[in-house]
């Protein structure tokens, strides 16, 4: 049915930070971090974009995270931000770029508008079930805000000539340039010649396909007040920050259990004999696709997965985080839901694979998979297939920032 649509991509007039001010201004996305985090971060710092993000930071101890207080507190905070000109809006719609540079790695992507009947539609692609309750969230705070203060991370396969136009704003004088106190540089251009933003319009109309990478949510959010106010003012519209695909950085989401099901860690890994070759690994991380790394008992194995488990026609099933699930956390573990489950967490693979020694040999834990980090290509094979992909199967880095660019609608 909708075949023959292509992606719109809309600019718009941001509210940015005081480019003196930003990195004061802009945190890490309010998902990433819990309450406690939030308020160190923030303490002393009343330009902290976490006082609109997390307003619970600035309650009494104990309040309800999803109650009317905190969604007032956020307006207020983000009310104060604008009156004092900490947060400016632009005086006319333009299309921005976003770059981070963290370590060696670098990526720019275009800031701008997206249309959130094409993410109900199915144009925008999603890869991941969300939660009700943390749609709920974001949909108050988008109501009570009246604007979108954080923006979806989306990819769209690269082409040469949006290529071009990255390279050629990037060589400008940029608008703001910080480096946050984690060591990640964010850098923004505006785009604001009318011809040239007509021209990035008519480019990304060219893209069949946008793909949310990380912000589901927000996106689902955005989409239900859209809904709700049936297109009124600018709610049609939702803020995203476009990334090519070849440039974008996943790495492995790890998984930590609790306990082996009953088994000693002598039984368990005759157990895994029927789904993997084993072998002893002097390294942490597994090297290949559908190789798993295995900490247990203060040694690392190397898991392959043998051949006949792997699927010549879904693209979500060949997935190691998928086959992990089928072959190993369900019968062996008796763990048929991890979002549920109480006996598995997961470690952002951004904390490394000491982590996953350190919790293991804590006492805590009785073992760790290291997993080999999702493509770009198998998500977006995944989302073209309509698939879901296993929970917690893809960890973006670096994050973008709040504050950088919000949306009033």
């Amino acid at each position: 049915m909708f075949r023959n649509r292509m992606a719109v991509v809309k600019p718009f007039a941001a509210l940015r930070p005081n480019p003196e001010k930003a990195s004061r201004i802009c945190e890490l996305p309010y998902d990433v971090v819990s309450s406690a985090e939030a308020a160190q971060i923030a303490g002393g710092n009343p330009l902290s974009f976490f006082h609109v993000s997390k307003p619970e930071i600035d309650l009494p101890p104990g309040t309800e995270l999803y109650s009317e207080p905190v969604y007032a507190k956020a307006r207020e905070n983000f009310d104060r931000l604008r009156r004092e000109g900490n947060l400016q809006q632009d005086s006319s719609e333009n299309f921005y770029l976003y770059r981070q540079v963290m370590g060696s790695h670098a990526q720019t992507g275009f800031v701008a508008a997206v249309s959130c009947q094409e993410y109900l539609d199915g144009i925008i692609k999603k890869h991941e079930f969300t939660r009700p309750d943390k749609e709920d969230d974001r949909l108050k705070h988008i109501e009570v805000l009246n604007a979108q203060t954080g923006p979806a991370f989306l990819v769209y396969r690269a082409t040469r000539e949006l290529d071009g136009v990255i390279e050629q704003t990037s060589k400008k004088a940029p608008d703001i340039d910080f480096t946050a106190a984690d060591g990640v540089r964010h850098t923004a251009w505006s785009i604001s010649e009318r011809e040239r933003v007509k021209a990035i319009e008519e480019l990304f109309r060219t893209v069949p396909s946008l793909y949310i990478a990380d912000g589901h949510h927000r996106s689902a959010a955005a989409g239900r007040a859209y809904q709700r106010r049936k297109g009124a003012g600018q709610s049609g519209l939702f803020l995203a920050v476009i990334f090519p695909h070849s440039q974008v950085r996943i790495l492995p989401y790890n998984r930590v259990l609790k306990d082996l099901n009953g088994a000693s860690p002598e039984v368990f890994m005759e157990r895994l004999k029927s789904v993997f070759t084993i072998e002893k690994a002097g390294a942490s991380e597994p090297a290949a696709v559908h190789e798993v790394g295995l900490y247990i008992a203060g040694r690392w194995w190397r898991l392959r997965f043998k051949p006949n488990l792997l699927s010549n026609s879904s693209p979500v099933e060949n997935l190691a985080a998928a086959l992990l699930q089928k072959h190993v956390l369900a019968p062996l573990l008796g763990i048929d839901d991890p979002r549920t489950s109480k006996r598995i967490d997961f470690v952002g693979g951004i904390r490394g694979t000491g982590e996953l020694e350190r919790l293991v040999n804590s006492g805590d834990y009785a073992c760790a998979f290291a997993m080999y980090p999702t493509s770009i290509q198998e998500l977006m094979s995944v989302a073209d297939a309509g698939g879901i992909m296993p929970p917690k199967s893809t960890w973006f880095e670096p994050k973008l920032r709040d504050g950088m660019f919000s949306r009033l609608i």
